[in-house]
């Protein structure tokens, strides 16, 4: 059990690591956000490709275009987002939405939600909307929209790839996949195309180390998780990142900000909480 907690709470380090990592880069270095996407996607392919040949796996026919459309959208929208939200702010629009994809998806499957469940859903929700609504300390309206876009498919990619026999390997294919749709982007910006050694370093470390070896990491851990404590402890991402970007990027947390993640986490919380006791 000690093992399972220690590789959940590393993965989580890792989930939030790519938040700080992306602000890092976009603010503090030259990189602009197609190139990062890029580097990411090209080191996060690679890590994972060395991964699954340590395991003996073969990669071709792995994935699926599908998901791996899914899997660009998400860290193309991320990247550029980040160019003007903060690292907690980012990563809390993104945790609702893909929280937000997945519980509607369960809806529209026929899944009834209880009374509970509906108010935090509900509580969730305006969390969202608190967070985003005009004022002062509102996130910009353009960057918040990419990062919910971000959040809708990660949702479809985990959706996607629920419930398959080697989750790991197919992440492995469909980074691979997601390579020329990264490249065509960087394509179409090559006029905005800038970047420098620490921005490139940083896009690496967002690849290979969180998110590579991040999802080694959390597929390894999964199995010895339920549904519902996996959901659970992924509550735990925007704090972390919201810390990290206090901690080293000097970002500030205002009470709009403080008031929302409280809203929205646990509004989540109580969803998934009520499900499992209703599951039980």
């Amino acid at each position: 059990m000690t093992k399972v907690f220690f590789l959940t709470a590393l993965a989580m380090v890792a989930f939030a690591g790519n938040s700080l990592l992306c602000r890092l880069a976009l603010r503090q270095t030259a990189i602009d956000a197609a190139s990062f996407t890029l580097v990411r996607i090209v080191s996060g392919a690679l890590c994972l490709w060395i991964i699954v040949q340590i395991r003996k796996g073969p990669l071709r026919n792995l994935g699926s275009w599908p998901s791996a459309v899914a899997l660009f959208g998400y860290a193309a929208l991320f990247s550029f987002a980040y160019l003007r939200l903060t690292a907690g702010t980012g990563a809390l629009l993104l945790f609702g939405a893909v929280q937000a994809t997945m519980i509607v998806w369960a809806l529209r499957k026929g899944e009834r939600l209880r009374r509970a469940q509906i108010a935090g859903l509900v509580l969730a929700l305006a969390g969202l909307v608190a967070l985003v609504f005009p004022g002062l300390s509102a996130p910009p309206l353009g960057a918040a929209l990419l990062m919910l876009g971000a959040g809708i498919a990660w949702g479809i990619y985990s959706l996607r790839g629920k419930g398959g026999r080697d989750p790991l390997r197919a992440t492995a294919g469909n980074f691979l996949r997601a390579l020329p749709m990264a490249a065509l982007l960087s394509v179409v910006t090559l006029h905005s195309v800038n970047f420098d050694r620490p921005g490139i370093g940083y896009a690496i470390a967002s690849g290979a180390l969180a998110s590579g070896i991040g999802y080694a990491i959390w597929y390894t851990a999964l199995p010895a998780l339920k549904a519902s404590g996996a959901a659970t402890v992924q509550l735990s991402v925007p704090v972390m990142a919201a810390t990290g970007g206090i901690g080293f990027l000097g970002e500030p947390i205002t009470l709009r900000f403080a008031v929302a993640s409280a809203a929205v986490l646990g509004g989540i919380a109580l969803v998934i909480v009520e499900r499992r006791a209703a599951a039980s």
